[in-house]
């Protein structure tokens, strides 16, 4: 600079490089702030991810717990169920029994529709093959008539609490004949 406060051009040259030199220093701390800048959106993004999925299993886990809250009572239930069933088979073999068959079929019918209503229902096994995730085998019986691991009768009946096995069935299971002691093989 001149005495008179005017640049001159000796000091506008000193003055480039540091001008220069100042500008990429400049930039150099922009981009490492951008780069910071983009880490903490991608940590805050991650966070409100996490916090979202949290939010979904806690509503899922709600959501299974108010359908399953009840399971344990519906299970001590299920042996009265079997009684009804038991006195209707006795009912039906004693014709004079006819109007007490009829009242405690109504009771039975009753009793599946409440039932039904939280998502109980009885399922099927005679004729079925044997499957242990929804049938417990208390009993073999050879085959001959019977496919084999065929389900030929039913001593109690299964159920399902909202497609899930509350109780396996308890059944009878048809197995090969027994080779006889004779035979050769």
């Amino acid at each position: 600079m001149s005495d008179n406060g005017e640049i001159t051009r000796e000091s506008e040259e000193a003055l480039v490089p540091d001008l220069a030199a100042e500008v990429e220093r400049l930039r150099a701390e922009l981009a490492a702030r951008e780069r910071e800048a983009r880490g903490h959106e991608e940590r805050a993004l991650r966070t409100v991810a996490e916090f979202d999925n949290a939010r979904k299993r806690a509503q899922r886990e709600r959501e299974e717990h108010t359908r399953f809250a009840n399971e344990s009572l519906i299970r001590e239930l299920l042996p009265v169920l079997d009684n009804l069933d038991r006195a209707l088979a006795a009912g039906r073999a004693d014709p004079g029994a006819a109007a007490l068959t009829a009242g405690v079929e109504l009771i039975q019918r009753e009793f599946l529709r409440v039932l039904e209503k939280v998502g109980v229902a009885p399922f099927a096994s005679v004729g079925d093959r044997f499957d242990p995730e929804r049938h417990e085998a208390i009993a073999r019986v050879p085959g001959a008539p019977h496919e084999e691991a065929a389900v030929v009768s039913e001593t109690a009946r299964g159920y399902l609490m909202h497609g899930r096995v509350l109780r396996p069935a308890t059944v009878t299971v048809a197995v090969p004949p027994e080779p006889s002691a004779g035979s050769s093989d």
